[in-house]
C-alpha cells in the first residue's frame, strides 16, 4: 500500500516534488517538472496506490465558473484554515491561478486513469503548523520526519524543499489513513485534508 505526496509547482517550468510512502513509513522522494511524468510515475504504481494527497488547490469556491471569473475568492475550507490561523495563499491570487488549473487538470488525469482513487487536496503547512514546526527549516522538518519515524531512503544529499513538502504530503494521507486526519470544507465544494491531532502517536 503506497501513499503518493505531490507539492505541485504553478508550471512545468519548475521543479515538482514526488513521494511514495509506503505503510512501513519508507519514503523515496524524486523531482519532475512536466505533467507526462507526473502521470507516469502513478501509472507504473497504480495498483498499489491507496491515496494521493496534492498540494494545489483541486476546486473553486461555489459561485465561481473558472478560475478568471468574477466570483467568491474563498472557499469553506479555505475559511476553516483562516479560523485555525493556518496561513495559505488564496486561490485567486496571482500565481495561485495557474497552480489551481493544473491542480484541478492532473487530478482529472488520474482519476482518468482509476475513478476509485482517492486524490486529495492538502497543504504541507497546516501539518507543520499543527505539529508546530517551522514551515520553512529543512533541519526542524527532517528532525519531525525523524520523530515520526519516516525513514528517507535518498542518503548522501540533501533534499530539496520541494522534496520535504511532498513527504508532508504523502504523511498526511497516512495519517488519514489511520483517522489520525480529517477533511475541512464542504465536500460539495471540495475539501481540504489536514493532521486531527498534534502528535501522532503512531
Amino acid at each position: 500500500m503506497i501513499f503518493i505526496g505531490i507539492d505541485l509547482a504553478g508550471s512545468e517550468n519548475r521543479e515538482t516534488g514526488i513521494c511514495f510512502l509506503d505503510e512501513r513509513k519508507n519514503a523515496h522522494t524524486l523531482i519532475v517538472k512536466q505533467d507526462k511524468q507526473i502521470i507516469e510515475m502513478i501509472s507504473k504504481n497504480i495498483s498499489a496506490i491507496k491515496s494521493i494527497g496534492i498540494d494545489a488547490p483541486l476546486s473553486l469556491p461555489k459561485g465561481r465558473e473558472n478560475i478568471n471569473s468574477y466570483g467568491p475568492h474563498f472557499r469553506a475550507c479555505d475559511i476553516e484554515l483562516k479560523r485555525l490561523k493556518i496561513k495559505f495563499f488564496p486561490i485567486t491570487l496571482g500565481p495561485m491561478r495557474k497552480l489551481t488549473e493544473r491542480g484541478i487538470k492532473i487530478k482529472n488525469m488520474i482519476l482518468k486513469m482509476k475513478q476509485d482513487i482517492t486524490v486529495a487536496e492538502v497543504f504541507p503547512g497546516a501539518l507543520y503548523d499543527i505539529f508546530g514546526v517551522n514551515r520553512k527549516s529543512a533541519q526542524e522538518i527532517m528532525k519531525f520526519f525523524k520523530a515520526e519515524k519516516i525513514k528517507i531512503k535518498e542518503k548522501g544529499r540533501f533534499l530539496t524543499q520541494d522534496e520535504l513538502d511532498s513527504i508532508a504530503c504523502a504523511y498526511t494521507m497516512y495519517l488519514f489513513e489511520q483517522n489520525k486526519a480529517q477533511e475541512i470544507g464542504d465536500r460539495s465544494e471540495g475539501t481540504i485534508i489536514i493532521p486531527s491531532i498534534k502528535k501522532s502517536g503512531a
